[in-house]
């Protein structure tokens, strides 16, 4: 039911600021789950693994809220502020994901 709910939102046009940075957040903590499982079972390593989530975190993020929602940054503060809403929390996921596949799958 929740993740109807969450998908729901993700998916229809925007109708609260609150609502809108939910699902920013949200979305951002599933994108670091699916890449650290994904980095941890190809046995990605080093600076170019976090370079790349970074890239890809921000850059999905940024089409979403500029092409699909079409919304203007400059009433959530700029698209600088929307592009790092949550973005520390899921580089955290994302690194303790990768961490524990990468170790469970690659280590004796």
């Amino acid at each position: 039911m929740l993740a109807r709910s969450f998908f729901g939102q993700a998916l229809k046009s925007v109708r609260s600021a609150d609502e809108f940075l939910d699902v920013i957040y949200w979305l951002r903590q599933i994108i670091a789950v699916i890449l650290g499982v994904i980095w941890g079972v190809a046995p990605l390593k080093g600076f170019l693994g976090i370079a790349i989530f970074c890239i890809i975190n921000a850059g999905v993020l940024y089409v979403y809220f500029s092409s699909f929602q079409q919304i203007d940054e400059e009433e959530y503060g700029g698209t600088w502020e929307l592009t790092k809403e949550g973005f520390m929390t899921s580089f955290a996921l994302f690194l303790v994901v990768w961490i524990i596949f990468y170790t469970a799958l690659h280590f004796d």
